[in-house]
């Protein structure tokens, strides 16, 4: 069943992102090729991705790729350290990104066998808004969903009902 719910998480997200980019938009994809990046490719976006370089630390961003119409952050910000520096040096000024959100009932994702895999940040709206805010940007629109699940269990029927991810559209100011 966890498959219906990444599912239903690629469709909320590509739904959400094709509102704000044109075929035509050079699309910089914060993190190497993955799923969703493929999927705006076959659709016909012109997508080009970092190339896994440590985010935290490499923010030379103008230098390394040149300039995009727009960047797109999908489930990455929250795996890094200080994704402020990060926002504040993007080569582009409209940016889409999703987050997941904190929930109550439910500790920060953490892969033990992956020291990548793992969420620094799991944050609260207010708290993503003001992020990017304070790194210089105008949110123009936000979205939440939930992330249903058919498992047995008091988390899994509290996610039907709880929002889990977060997904704004902003220009830089």
């Amino acid at each position: 069943m966890k498959l219906k719910a990444l599912e239903k998480r690629f469709i909320n997200t590509l739904n959400f992102c094709t509102r704000y980019i044109d075929i035509d938009d050079k699309i910089l994809d914060l993190g190497t090729s993955n799923d969703f990046s493929i999927q705006l490719s076959e659709k016909g976006y012109k997508v080009a991705n970092t190339k896994g370089e440590d985010l935290d630390l490499e923010t030379d961003f103008q230098e390394r790729y040149g300039k995009y119409d727009i960047i797109t952050a999908i489930e990455i910000l929250e795996h890094l350290l200080s994704p402020f520096v990060l926002l504040r040096n993007l080569p582009a000024d409209r940016l889409i990104a999703t987050v997941p959100l904190r929930l109550w009932f439910s500790k920060a994702y953490r892969n033990e066998e992956d020291s990548w895999d793992r969420h620094y940040h799991e944050f609260e709206d207010w708290q993503f808004d003001w992020l990017l805010e304070k790194a210089g940007w105008k949110i123009i629109e936000s979205e939440k969903w939930t992330s249903p699940s058919s498992e047995i269990g008091i988390r899994p029927i509290l996610r039907n009902f709880y929002p889990r991810y977060y997904a704004v559209y902003a220009l830089r100011v």
